[in-house]
């Protein structure tokens, strides 16, 4: 038995300085190079595009504070055999494009409100999903305001998209697909009640106000596919208004902040004589919801799952996971979770499953 053994360890030695040597071969880096390239070109995950289930992916889980792996603010949602993005936060369209997601299926984008951390990426979303081979002017819903918003973008990427064209042709990039195409939602903005933002192949967006003032407009939206729902919060204060949008729906994705250690950094950035920081973490804790107060929300609209996204400030390990979330489990003890970028919730058409899992 101890010869066996040792003749298996001395054959992987041996293995193992054949391959390290084969590794410096030029050849042999570019063989195995290649097929790991092969395998990211050919696979991309078109079971989300099925028609079968309303499916939520998140692209960005993260608030302004930094963060080594979340992206900015994003949610996409897939039905219809299209994807459609509530706010590109910056990273985000880095994290869809890491997952491999089809840019040509893209149906439009949804703004929450004008937050940088919301609409960093817009630019990318247009250009990368052109590229990809949409065919026309990407659609971009919001508040108000939305209009100024795309008319900056598309000036900013202006010369980007000429040169581009002047690049690989204007029949492989048409021009006029290249266009960001503003729809403005007033209806929530002046006060009338959820506005239903449109309704094709079997979806129907709504949207709705909510509290995040100075900010306002702000809204959320409540996505209805095939007797499934899911509603996105953007940034609020605990709202009846978003309570009320979100009565019974399967799926309910809120920001969180934990103000408990928003205080830990304020206290933290006075004693380092860093006053300005201070100042700024003393004040977002009044537009914003915590963790527990989302719970609070869940319940009273009586949502199947909770998930909580755009983290402030956005964890870095498990243990201040903990120390966020803290409180929670004693108002929702189960039905919730907190989201890291790539998490997948699945909503099968007509059934009451949720599934969910993560993306890598």
């Amino acid at each position: 038995m101890r010869r066996g053994m040792l003749w298996v360890l001395g054959a992987g030695a041996l293995l193992a300085v054949v391959v390290g040597v084969g590794a410096r071969v030029p050849a042999v880096q570019d063989a195995v190079v290649r097929a790991a390239i092969l395998r990211l070109v050919a696979s991309q995950p078109n079971e989300l595009f099925g028609e079968d289930a309303l499916r939520v992916l998140l692209c960005g889980t993260a608030s302004p504070l930094p963060h080594p792996s979340r992206a900015k603010a994003c949610v996409a949602v897939f039905a219809g055999g299209h994807f459609w993005i509530v706010d590109t936060g910056p990273g985000s369209w880095n994290r869809m494009a890491l997952l491999r997601i089809d840019g040509a299926r893209i149906g439009g984008v949804l703004l929450t409100h004008f937050h940088s951390d919301h609409i960093g990426d817009l630019g990318e979303f247009n250009l990368n999903t052109w590229v990809m081979g949409r065919s026309g002017p990407l659609r971009v819903f919001g508040p108000p305001g939305v209009e100024r918003v795309v008319t900056g973008f598309g000036e900013a990427y202006a010369l980007d998209t000429q040169y581009r064209i002047m690049h690989h042709g204007a029949d492989f990039l048409p021009p006029a697909a290249g266009l960001l195409e503003a729809h403005p939602v007033a209806g929530p903005a002046d006060g009338t009640g959820p506005q239903v933002v449109l309704e094709e192949n079997g979806l129907r967006i709504t949207a709705f106000a909510v509290h995040h003032d100075p900010v306002k407009p702000a809204y959320g939206y409540r996505f209805d596919y095939r007797g499934r729902s899911v509603v996105v919060s953007g940034d609020t204060t605990k709202d009846e208004g978003l309570i009320q949008a979100a009565r019974g729906a399967d799926v309910l994705v809120h920001e969180a902040q934990a103000n408990h250690l928003v205080a830990l950094i304020r206290e933290a950035a006075a004693s380092a004589g860093r006053p300005r920081v201070a100042k700024i973490m003393g004040d977002i804790p009044s537009y914003h919801t915590s963790p527990v107060q989302a719970a609070e929300a869940a319940n009273e609209a009586g949502v199947k799952l909770l998930v909580l996204y755009h983290l402030t400030p956005p964890p870095p390990v498990r243990i201040v996971e903990w120390v966020f979330t803290r409180g929670v489990s004693q108002v929702r003890p189960d039905g919730w979770l907190i989201a890291d970028d790539g998490l997948l919730v699945e909503l099968p058409a007509d059934s009451s499953l949720v599934r969910t899992r993560q993306l890598q």
